[in-house]
């Protein structure tokens, strides 16, 4: 896993659990300059970007059959997981590095796989096209559990590569969702305080991890989901509510 320095930022009175806080010394606080931008925008990237969270269930499905494995919550046990975790906790505990990350790298590749076979368009968000145009001069990062490769292959696949100079993958990060580490360090790269950015995000794991990271958060609905402490919740980047609340956001 990629070592990154950071330092700590300010969490301390942000209410949520030490637990969650970046740990000390790792996250450093960027301040704003004269040319910083008065706002940044986060994405997450499945469910946000582009709706694969039912294809990347139905992979998992796939490949866990192949292997002769049957698992009945299987979606609950996804969220918020990177593919290390996940394969340890569908597979086996005691798989060393290298079988783990061979099985993650295969359940990728099929979900990719099935992606390209069903055809991309059914998977785009509404919108987000539109969206990140109209937007285009805002400062954007996705920040995300997922595979490089993965993230490579939607903003390529998806033609979003333009409007995301910065990702930051869950194997940058010492800590996934739903600690705030993935957040916290695109607001870095993005120099960016974390008060300033706004986060999308389809999961409560992933609302919870902006919400420790002191961002206001927009929630996707792609799927039916509870969400807590968002500011703001949309079906998806059609929603007219989206634009009138983000007019009030520029100023504080």
């Amino acid at each position: 896993m990629a070592g990154i320095r950071r330092q700590q930022t300010g969490l301390r009175n942000s209410g949520y659990p030490q637990a969650l806080a970046a740990p000390p010394a790792t996250i450093k606080e960027t301040l704003p300059t004269p040319n910083t931008p008065p706002l940044a925008f986060i994405f997450d990237m499945d469910g946000v970007l582009v709706h694969s969270m039912p294809l990347h269930t139905l992979a998992w499905e796939r490949y866990l059959a192949g292997l002769g494995i049957t698992i009945t919550n299987l979606e609950q046990r996804m969220h918020g997981k990177r593919n290390s975790e996940l394969v340890r906790d569908l597979i086996d505990p005691n798989l060393s590095a290298e079988v783990t990350f061979h099985h993650g790298a295969e359940k990728e590749r099929l979900f990719r796989e099935m992606m390209i076979e069903d055809g991309l368009a059914q998977y785009a968000i509404p919108g987000i096209q539109e969206f990140l145009s109209r937007h285009k001069d805002v400062p954007k990062a996705v920040a995300s559990n997922a595979e490089p490769e993965n993230i490579d292959f939607v903003l390529d696949r998806f033609h979003l590569r333009e409007y995301f100079p910065i990702t930051v993958n869950g194997m940058q990060v010492a800590r996934p969702k739903p600690f705030p580490d993935v957040f916290l360090e695109a607001a870095r790269r993005l120099n960016t305080p974390p008060q300033h950015c706004i986060v999308f995000e389809d999961s409560p794991t992933g609302v919870t991890a902006a919400i420790a990271a002191g961002m206001r958060v927009v929630g996707v609905e792609t799927t039916p989901t509870t969400f807590q402490g968002i500011s703001l919740k949309i079906k998806d980047f059609r929603d007219p509510a989206l634009d009138t609340w983000l007019a009030k956001q520029w100023h504080f």
